[in-house]
């Protein structure tokens, strides 16, 4: 028996889960084209789906904003029906050996920046950047980075008067704890200026393989989160960044340095970045690393399909331990094993 999701959408084999719902493939019946769908049965205690697909639709039309094509009920369950996307930077890093090239790190840079600005002129903060939360898109759209996973946002400011959440101590750690912000370890309430410190923490895991506060042992999670929190804050950020251009330790220190309801310069975050970019002589080509694996300097649009097959070759790669507060289930192209959909709260 055929199992239809609004009566438009062929529900297929479930590829994934998370904390909350499953993911499965479907196939759009009019245009045959594939799509995810996310079930959320309506009996959980805490229902998110139709709060996560309210947060979807204010960011419909954002570049780099996954696409709802339909939310809903069907029988037992809540349901979300969105584009399917391609692997997540976490994938990619995986297959390139786990190191990123200078230039591969600048383009991404450029577009995260970018992403999080627009989250941020939306009112929200993301509070959970990493590498399993940004994943590239497929086809014409393969060289975007789209942005995922809106579980942990939380809106900072209200558009009608302005007014920004309040400063606030004692909070609990919200987030990954490898790329969690000090001010997040010090348990001090999220705003825009932490969203931006955990993304220079992702650049320098993609520059330097990992992050000197990774692989730490504890007896609790607890524990693993305190150690976490004491290495990062005694590492300089010059000893973090070292032998690296030294406009990530200038954004890192920048990040550092706002004030709790600052607006941050994105402007000036990506100017940094792009004039290291042409100092270096690089070609704006959206040519990433992944693209010239095995497959030689081909146009980036011509090398989408074969870097996914090649990605799906690697499935193997081992993941590193998450450092993470939440339970996360990582979903895959059913085409392309490791290349995420989704990561479910």
């Amino acid at each position: 028996m055929e199992l239809r999701v609004g009566n438009k959408y062929r529900l297929g084999r479930k590829i994934g889960s998370g904390s909350f719902g499953d993911i499965y493939l479907g196939t759009d019946i009019v245009t045959k084209k594939e799509v995810a769908i996310k079930l959320e049965c309506k009996r959980t205690r805490h229902p998110q789906l139709h709060i996560e697909s309210k947060f979807y639709k204010l960011m419909q039309g954002g570049v780099g904003i996954p696409k709802i094509k339909w939310c809903g009920s069907e029988g037992d369950y809540n349901v979300m029906v969105m584009e399917l996307l391609g692997p997540s930077l976490e994938d990619l890093f995986n297959f390139c050996s786990r190191r990123f090239s200078l230039k591969t790190v600048l383009i991404l840079a450029d577009q995260l920046i970018t992403r999080i600005e627009d989250i941020h002129y939306r009112n929200f903060i993301h509070r959970d950047i990493k590498p399993d939360n940004f994943l590239m898109g497929l086809g014409k759209r393969g060289n975007i980075v789209y942005i995922i996973d809106f579980g942990l946002a939380k809106k900072y400011k209200d558009p009608h008067n302005n007014q920004h959440i309040p400063y606030r101590e004692n909070k609990n750690l919200t987030g990954t704890a490898r790329y969690a912000s000090i001010n997040t370890h010090l348990g001090i309430e999220q705003s825009r200026r932490d969203d931006l410190e955990s993304l220079g923490y992702v650049l320098m895991y993609f520059n330097r393989g990992s992050l000197p506060w990774q692989g730490l042992k504890a007896a609790t999670k607890r524990q693993k989160y305190e150690r976490i929190s004491e290495k990062k804050l005694s590492t300089p950020f010059d000893e973090l960044c070292k032998n690296h251009p030294i406009e990530f330790q200038q954004y890192l220190k920048y990040c550092r340095r706002l004030r709790f309801e600052e607006r941050p310069d994105y402007a000036y975050l990506r100017q940094l970045f792009r004039m290291l970019f042409h100092r270096q002589g690089f070609t704006y080509d959206f040519v990433y690393d992944w693209n010239m694996l095995k497959f030689g300097a081909l146009p980036a649009t011509c090398q989408t399909g074969v870097a996914d097959r090649a990605i799906r070759a690697a499935a193997h790669t081992k993941k590193q331990e998450p450092d993470t507060t939440t339970g996360a289930g990582a979903v895959g192209h059913p085409s392309t094993a490791v290349a995420a959909i989704w990561e479910g709260r």
